[in-house]
This record gives C-alpha cells, sequence and structure tokens, in this order.
C-alpha cells in the first residue's frame, strides 16, 4: 500500500497567514522524507477550512520544497476557472515540478462556495462538464478549438504544453457508483473520503469498470483519507485529537453554520468519528491495526492521512507523523501500481 498526504491548509489557529503557509511547507518537506507518495491540496473558498484558495499558487511553492514527491489539488474546482487558463497553469506546475504533478479535478462538494460566485446548484455539472472537455483538449492539441455553450476558443495556440504526454494524471473524488465507474473509464486514480464500509462497493464498482474497459493493464490507485494522530499511547493521541478534531470541524461547518444549515456526510463531533473510522487517532499498535482492517474493509491501494489540521502546532503534526512513518508505515508493503499516466 502507498501513502499520501491531504491538506486542507486550514486555519485553526490565530496565527499569521505567511507562518500558517510556512508551517504547511515544512510539513510538506518532511512528508518526502517520510517518502510519502503525494501531497494533495484541497480548493475552498469563503471559509476557514481552505487557505489555499488558489492551489496552483501554493503547489508552485510545493514544487520547488520538494524533488521527488508527486503533488496536486484534489481538486481543482472546475467551474470555477476560464478552462484555457486553467490547462495553462497545470502545464506550468508540470514542469515545475518535471513531471510529479498530479491533476485532480472535480465540481466541489459546497454549493454554498460556489454561490459566492454566482453559480447556481443546476449550473454546475454542465460547466464541469464542458471545463474538462476543454481542458483536456488543451492539454492534448497544439492548437484548440471549441464551441460549446458557455466557452468558445478558435485556433487557441497552445504555447505551453504538459511535461507529461497527453496530460498529468488524473485524480477524482467519487461519492457514488456512477462517479467511480466513470473514473475508471477515465483512468483516474480515486480518493474517497468515507467509511470503509462505504467505500468498499465504490472501489469495487470501479475495479470491475477497470477490467471491462482496460482489461488487464495496471489499476491506477484507489484511496481512502483519514485525519491522523499518532501520539505513544492511545490516551495521549485522543488527549489532543480530540480538541484538533473539534478546531477543525469549526472550519469545516464555518460556511454551513453561517448560512442556518448543518454540512453533510460527516459526524459533528470526535466520538462518531472515531467509531465509524473517517479518524485515524491512536498509538502506533492502534493504527496498524485500525488501516489494516479498514484496507481489508475498502479493498484500498492508498492511504491518505491528514497530519496538520485543526489547532495542531507545527511541532505536534511533525511527532505524529514521524511516529507514523517510523513505526506504522513500515508494516505495510508497497504493492500498489503506479497510477495511470493517461
Amino acid at each position: 500500500m502507498k501513502f499520501g498526504i491531504f491538506d486542507h491548509v486550514d486555519r485553526g489557529r490565530e496565527i499569521p497567514l505567511s507562518d500558517l503557509y510556512e508551517d504547511r511547507l515544512r510539513m510538506v518537506e518532511r512528508y518526502e522524507a517520510a517518502g510519502l507518495h503525494c501531497y494533495h491540496v484541497a480548493e475552498h473558498h469563503a471559509t476557514p477550512l481552505g487557505m489555499a484558495p488558489a492551489p496552483g499558487i501554493f503547489l508552485a511553492a510545493v514544487a520547488q520544497r520538494t524533488r521527488t514527491m508527486l503533488f496536486g489539488p484534489l481538486v481543482y474546482i472546475l467551474p470555477l476557472y476560464d478552462p484555457v487558463r486553467l490547462a495553462e497553469e497545470i502545464c506550468m506546475l508540470d514542469h515545475l515540478g518535471r513531471g510529479r504533478f498530479q491533476l485532480g479535478i472535480g465540481r466541489g462538494i459546497s454549493f454554498l462556495e460556489l454561490g459566492h460566485f454566482g453559480i447556481a446548484h443546476p449550473e454546475v455539472r454542465e460547466i464541469y462538464e464542458e471545463s474538462l472537455e476543454i481542458v483536456l483538449a488543451a492539454l492534448g492539441n497544439e492548437t484548440l478549438n471549441h464551441a460549446g455553450k458557455r466557452f468558445r476558443y478558435t485556433g487557441f495556440p497552445m504555447e505551453l504544453r504538459p511535461y507529461q504526454a497527453p496530460h498529468p494524471p488524473l485524480w477524482y473524488g467519487p461519492g457514488t457508483r456512477a462517479s467511480a465507474e466513470w473514473s475508471a473509464r477515465m483512468k483516474a486514480n480515486i480518493v474517497i473520503n468515507a467509511p470503509a464500509g462505504a467505500a468498499a462497493p465504490l472501489i469495487e464498482a470501479f475495479r470491475e469498470t477497470w477490467a471491462e474497459t482496460h482489461g488487464a493493464a495496471p489499476l491506477p490507485l484507489m484511496g481512502i483519507t483519514r485525519q491522523t494522530y499518532v501520539a505513544e499511547t492511545d490516551a495521549e493521541a485522543e488527549k489532543r485529537g480530540r480538541p484538533a478534531f473539534d478546531s477543525w470541524f469549526a472550519s469545516f461547518a464555518r460556511l454551513w453554520r453561517d448560512f442556518g444549515a448543518n454540512p453533510v456526510r460527516y459526524p459533528d463531533n470526535f466520538d462518531e468519528a472515531r467509531r465509524i473510522g473517517v479518524i485515524t487517532v491512536g498509538s502506533p499498535e492502534t493504527l496498524r491495526r485500525e488501516i489494516a482492517e479498514q484496507q481489508e474493509r475498502s479493498g484500498c491501494t492508498y492511504f491518505v492521512s491528514r497530519f496538520a489540521y485543526g489547532d495542531l502546532t507545527f511541532e505536534e503534526s511533525a511527532r505524529s507523523l514521524d511516529l507514523f512513518a517510523a513505526e506504522v508505515m513500515p508494516h505495510f508493503p508497497d504493492e500498489a501500481v503506479r497510477p495511470a499516466a493517461e
């Protein structure tokens, strides 16, 4: 199994934003030193959940602070971009990383965030589908021609070409069987934010569709993501992991509650999150047992942690990572296949 990182770049403590960015970039350097496969950053707007609302800018810094680790957005919210301008950004990042960039794409999980940009919920899928078509065409051709409902380009010269041909590896976060099947047809790696029991049918659908569509070709990565806090004992991990989760959830729920709504598809307290397994908090021994159980139940080949979240300090996140890298990761052989390059 491979191990990776997902980062909201959330603001759970009152520290200068410049210090928050530097702490996260220092963690990125440690992730690479620990041998983690890929660093994934979220895109969120109008909420302290995401202080990297322009993920490409943050990832340009990541490209310069690392040498071997893959990196990319999980995901670019495509309805918020001019697709050709985004394709140019993707090319730049792919070259800055010398072929390490990973292209995560999606519609955006929060209709409230999109609403702040004047995009009504019924429009989102239509904009997303046309934008994705254009981005892939722009990355794969020297000249772009497109006449659609929302976008039109005539003889647009793509002077920038991606480092990886025809485009960087795709990543997607499926939440339904249909989206898991689509991901497989698109040869996209997947990361699922759900309990192991809910992730299992999505991963199974992905595998089935992959076999039907691509036969015996090597599978992309099939991941699950968890907030992770490791300490020497379970009691110590819970003592610090509990308030860190509460701090993170306050950011997660902030925009929803501003609109008098409740966030969907996520437990609102530490005990419930712990019970259903969407966070992994404990000693190295506990983490080894829980990850093995979740791997067996879900069928995942990629475990994506969030070590820096909520009000955790850099030192606390770094210590948690060090324990994880030294006492958890070595117990899981890396048998996953490299992500598909198309």
